[in-house]
């Protein structure tokens, strides 16, 4: 009997992009009732995207919503961007395979030609590459793996506040760890400071206690297999490591041998202001750990390193999605069109345009405690004015003297954006930073619409939160 392709099967009314607006309930009911208690931004962001583009998304309601989320910093592009879908469309109409482990094509070799243009050039001329699974927290695991084997050493140096993701690797070197083969270091910041002195000698306190760990015979904790930092923690509230203090870290690291590990996640590809937020202060990472944007939308993670360090097993970390062709695609014409177009220079000069506006609204809203970021990658973080913290000696709140988090209020924040049709995240230790990661494509009038939106649903907000007397 000859075989014939079935008929395409009819797809479900809810499913259609064309269904009616208040098709939408129904959507968001089942989602309730067969999807996991572990869904995260459906709880806050009870949006149904039926179709989108650059900055805009728009709902199977009929609302129209500007987008600062941005697949939590994966669409350097914005939504379905025509260098991407072109890129996507020529691989589907070639008959190249999609999926391909890790064997070598055209599509791969095209991607890491890019992506290797794009690099740290003391990195990129001596750099070995390996494609991990889909997330950047397999690209964490494998970075692990890497330097722990390089090395012979299994311990890990980490920071307060990191986020490298959900794995178990990955998430013994996160901030919410609670046993772990990780020794622990203080990250900077400024209005948090662990020392209680925030700024350049908060960092400097800071990596003198690293440096004493290290080479105190009596520390208890021996020589680590590698460290592993974020240039701009993200999940950790938006916190930018100072550029001398992160060129310390890299002395320390190079000076006694300990692999630094760089996890650029999120901050690749132009979100912070130059190609890697690396490029800042000058350092070059043992191990660059990459994923997000660098797929152009679709999964991709790989880790780049030095040659020194390729010394592990076949095998020793593998995948069966390594190969995944329409993310290669995609990702080097992303990679090519940020480069080519000066997008990460161009994030930079609105992103501190735009840090310049808050930092001017948080001037009128006392609930503002700190606004922070680094190009379009950028926090506000919300405290609660009203509580008695007295001050420090010089006037200003300081140490234990600053204003606690404001979580309730960030919530109510983020709700009342979403009514203004504006999508926020919040993150920090206590939920209680609003976060802003625009695609690097957003225009001036678009920049100019989300600090509006955002500045009347903060006014909304504090009239609705109750604050304590």
């Amino acid at each position: 009997m000859a075989l014939t392709e079935p008929a395409p099967a009819r797809p479900a009314a809810a499913a259609d992009p064309a269904a009616p607006a208040d098709a939408y309930e129904g959507i968001l009911r089942r989602q309730s009732l067969r999807e996991s208690a572990a869904r995260t931004y459906a709880r806050s962001l009870p949006v149904v995207p039926v179709r989108a583009k650059g900055l805009t998304i728009e709902g199977a309601d009929g609302r129209r919503y500007l987008d600062c989320l941005s697949g939590a910093g994966t669409l350097a592009l914005g939504h379905n961007h025509p260098v991407v879908l072109e890129a996507v469309r020529k691989v589907l109409d070639s008959g190249a395979p999609l999926h391909v482990l890790d064997l070598a094509t055209p599509v791969k070799d095209a991607f890491v030609t890019e992506l290797y243009a794009t690099l740290p050039r003391e990195l990129a001329k001596d750099a070995r590459i390996q494609f991990c699974g889909p997330a950047g927290t397999d690209a964490v695991e494998a970075a692990l793996t890497l330097v722990r084997t390089a090395t012979g050493r299994s311990g890990l140096f980490a920071f307060t506040g990191a986020y490298h993701g959900m794995t178990a690797g990955a998430l013994d070197a996160s901030g919410g760890a609670t046993a772990a083969r990780v020794t622990r270091l203080p990250f900077p910041q400024d209005l948090r400071c662990p020392f209680g002195v925030g700024g350049e000698r908060g960092a400097e306190l800071g990596a003198r206690w690293t440096e004493t760990l290290l080479d105190d015979p009596k520390s208890g904790v021996p020589t680590p297999g590698g460290m592993i930092v974020e240039p701009v923690q993200g999940e950790g509230g938006v916190l930018p490591a100072p550029d001398g203090w992160l060129r310390r870290m890299r002395q320390l690291t190079a000076e006694r041998s300990i692999p630094l590990v760089v996890d650029e996640v999120q901050t690749g590809v132009g979100r912070t202001g130059t190609f890697w937020a690396v490029e800042r202060s000058g350092i070059v990472p043992d191990v660059m750990v990459l994923s997000k944007a660098i797929g152009g939308s679709l999964p991709l993670a790989v880790i780049v390193y030095r040659a020194e360090l390729d010394v592990w097993q076949p095998g020793a970390h593998a995948g069966t999605f390594r190969g995944n062709q329409l993310a290669m695609a995609a990702g080097a014409a992303t990679l090519a069109f940020v480069r080519e177009n000066g997008l990460a220079a161009r994030a930079a000069t609105l992103g501190a345009r735009m840090l310049g506006q808050l930092q001017g609204l948080a001037a009128e809203h006392p609930c503002i405690g700190d606004v922070r970021g680094r190009g379009l990658m950028i926090g506000v973080e919300l405290v609660d004015p009203t509580a008695d913290t007295g001050v420090g000696p010089d006037g200003r709140p300081s140490g234990a003297a600053v204003p606690p988090p404001a979580p309730t209020l960030a919530v109510a924040v983020q709700r009342a954006c979403l009514e203004r049709g504006l999508i926020v995240e919040l993150g920090g230790r206590h939920s209680a930073v609003v976060r802003l990661l625009p695609p690097l494509t957003i225009s001036d009038e678009q920049a100019a619409a989300v600090l509006d939106r955002f500045a009347d649903a903060l006014a909304a907000a504090e009239r609705a939160v109750p604050r304590r007397r």
